[in-house]
């Protein structure tokens, strides 16, 4: 099938292409030529906040591509999306250059604290964007890729494959947050200036991540339905229902979980490199297993198996957590707790499941 078919008979994911371009028109417009004082402005905290739903909406397409439709609950994705957020963090640091507290044309600011006296060579190469980019996608790739070999061809599944991403994950935080390892440890990175010359803190620098975020996401979506649309998805499909008859009819079970593992860890990368410079900070707290186990909740509520269900959820459950945050504090962690359990018990297919119960009775 071609793409165009394919996208033909995704109702839903038209839906979301279409909503992705509506906003891509109407956020800049609302924000650069509506009048502040007009009750239809939109503030530049809020197209920030919108930037940042969307790389989450990008995070939790990744996790759905595995879970979905490989059965493969990782608990460890946070572990990529913090990877390529810390290679975008980098570059930024690097563009900071005499501007920084200390003055140091090459050094950042805490490596001059910590009294280091060069760069370190991993460092090196980040000051160039193309370099950075490259990165993004090489190093959540490669962890993926040396991970899922071992786990994958050692016929690891279920909880303890659940159990060891998130180990992974855990590990990789308690080694960031030490100083030795030039990363900035507990504090992370942050103070960023500007991107590829533009002022992070322009109006116009805010809407162009924006809509790189948008144009990601559209993307992303796009080249996953055609995956799970194509052989390959049909053959991961059949591996999660029946994993040993997939291998015994002839399937390279390993190979395909191992492509799929990688790609998606790439989408993850992808998406925290967009976050970093519209929250303005990364440190070792995105490799919280905590956070991985949330993401698996946006998951789960929006709708898993579709795609377009988990970046519904991702949205839906982040807008709710930065108004009751503010709203209601202390009852946040509970309303997400009783969510997600009200859901597994009575929506095992998400919210996006109402759709097809409302069918059903029709």
């Amino acid at each position: 099938m071609t793409m165009m078919s394919i996208m033909k008979n995704d109702r839903p994911g038209l839906w979301l292409l279409a909503a992705l371009l509506l906003a891509s028109v109407m956020v800049p417009l609302l924000n650069l030529v509506v009048p502040q004082d007009s009750v239809f402005h939109l503030s530049t905290y809020t197209v920030t906040l919108l930037g940042k739903y969307l790389t989450y909406a990008l995070l939790a397409l990744a996790a759905d591509l595995v879970w979905g439709y490989l059965g493969i609950l990782s608990l460890g994705h946070g572990a990529f999306f913090a990877l390529g957020g810390y290679a975008m963090g980098m570059y930024l640091m690097r563009q900071i250059g005499e501007r920084g507290v200390y003055g140091d044309p090459v050094l950042p600011d805490f490596m001059v604290f910590l009294n280091w006296h060069e760069l370190p060579w991993f460092w090196h190469g980040f000051d160039q964007f193309w370099f950075t980019a490259l990165m993004i996608i090489l190093v959540p790739g490669a962890l993926a890729y040396v991970f899922g070999y071992l786990a994958f061809r050692s016929r690891v599944t279920g909880v303890y494959l659940s159990i060891i991403t998130q180990a992974m994950t855990y590990a990789l935080m308690l080694a960031f947050f030490r100083n030795e390892m030039g990363f900035g440890g507990n504090n992370g990175l942050t103070d960023f200036k500007d991107i590829l010359g533009f002022d992070l803190r322009a109006d116009s620098t805010r809407i162009g991540l924006f809509l790189a975020s948008s144009i990601a996401l559209a993307i992303a979506y796009v080249v996953s339905r055609y995956i799970v649309s194509s052989r390959l998805g049909l053959a991961c499909v059949a591996i999660r229902d029946a994993e040993s008859r997939s291998r015994f009819i002839g399937y390279r079970v390993e190979n395909i979980k191992l492509w799929v593992f990688v790609f998606s860890a790439v989408i993850a990368g992808v998406a925290g490199a967009l976050y970093v410079p519209q929250v303005g900070i990364i440190n070792p707290g995105e490799f919280s297993p905590l956070n991985s186990i949330e993401l698996i909740i946006w998951v789960a509520i929006g709708g898993r198996n579709t795609l377009y269900g988990a970046i519904l959820g991702a949205l839906l459950v982040n807008y709710a957590k930065t108004y009751f945050t503010a709203a209601l504090p202390e009852i946040w962690l509970y309303a997400l707790g009783a969510l997600f359990v009200l859901v597994t018990l009575y929506l095992p297919r998400g919210i996006i499941g109402l759709r097809n119960l409302r069918g059903a009775k029709a």
